[in-house]
């Protein structure tokens, strides 16, 4: 790892960051499908994970504490300044670099490791494979035996391991599950696909298509119905309980309408009825309870391209899998990875 200026700033709520110049603001911004974190010793430390920051940013609120590791991430002079903010000097500049380059390798890949578990796009209809899960476990609790010195709550309880699982499913399997079932004489009116807003499911619900979601307004016998189709996560379990199953919100510009999906070989259906013309359909999939309230979203668009840049990441990730690993190299694959892409010709 390189040597970086990082700034050390102190808040007035006692709370003290470490940003490195040119980074991601991780610290201000809402934590989202591009936000990697891992709890330490008084505070956290924050990377993004499309930048590939070798420096991560911290956010501390125990300085104390962080002293027993700040040291080894960014370096006694970084460790010296940040002595000096806390106990209420101003805002300072310092050189940064990893005294201990391995256990700086190691949190970031926990972090990752961490963060594929919660985000890792998985997708039959884009091509991008699951990553299993006992491995991702098992990656986890090895990385987290090497960052123990600096890891703190529930990032510091390694995952039980056990065997390995592996799933076969393949883009073909996919249909407009909900349109097979009409009835014959029903007229499709429209019908559209779209992505989904991954922050409003637990992660293994749904496949990360932007694609995933179809709908079709059907008028049959009189009444007009949308029936709704998501893709499901490649490894989906078919015993997801009711209160992890997720559901579709029908917006027709005349009002929002929920509807409990339920699931079907592998994929989720639903009907909504429609009381009133449609002028425009918008299909919005969550779970209830999950994630942030629908007016607290990010735009459309905006978070439509962010999927998508994380979707052209994990597949250069599992492109580069074959690499052999390099000792030390943040980047290198995870085994979770390497197994992917071995697996990856069904896809």
């Amino acid at each position: 790892m390189t040597n970086s200026t990082v700034l050390i700033q102190r808040y007035p709520d006692g709370l003290c960051a470490i940003t490195a110049a040119g980074t991601p603001d991780v610290l201000t911004a809402a934590p989202g499908p591009d936000t990697m974190v891992l709890q330490v010793l008084g505070g956290h430390l924050v990377w993004n994970v499309l930048a590939g920051q070798e420096i991560p940013a911290a956010l501390l609120d125990d300085t104390d504490s962080a002293q027993e590791w700040v040291w080894a991430i960014y370096g006694e002079p970084a460790a010296l300044a940040l002595d000096a903010v806390a106990t209420g000097g101003e805002s300072a500049e310092a050189t940064a670099f990893a005294a201990r380059p391995a256990l700086a390798a190691s949190a970031y890949r926990l972090a990752y490791a961490h963060w594929a578990s919660r985000w890792w796009p998985a997708s039959t209809l884009d091509g991008i494979a699951a990553l299993d899960q006992d491995l991702l476990d098992l990656d986890i609790a090895q990385l987290t035996e090497e960052c123990e010195a600096l890891l703190d709550g529930a990032d510091a309880l390694a995952p039980p391991v056990s065997a390995t699982a592996e799933s076969s499913l393949r883009a073909s399997d996919y249909a407009l599950a909900a349109g097979d079932e009409h009835r014959s004489g029903a007229l499709v009116l429209a019908r559209g696909t779209d992505g989904w807003d991954w922050r409003r499911c637990p992660p293994g619900l749904v496949d990360a298509s932007e694609s995933a979601v179809s709908w079709e307004l059907v008028r049959d016998a009189g009444a007009t119905t949308v029936a709704i189709s998501v893709a499901a996560h490649p490894e989906r379990s078919a015993d997801a309980p009711a209160h992890l199953r997720p559901w579709a919100r029908v917006d027709t510009g005349r009002g929002e309408v929920d509807t409990e999906l339920r699931p079907v070989h592998d994929t989720w259906i639903g009907e909504s009825p429609l009381s009133a013309p449609a002028s425009a359909i918008r299909i919005a999939i969550h779970v209830p309870g999950f994630g942030p309230l629908p007016d607290t979203a990010s735009p459309l668009e905006s978070a439509a391209d962010l999927r998508a840049r994380i979707r052209d990441f994990a597949a250069a990730r599992l492109h580069s899998a074959a690499i052999p690993e390099i000792d030390g190299d943040p980047l290198a694959p995870l085994l979770a990875e390497i197994a992917a892409a071995a697996g990856d010709s069904d896809f």
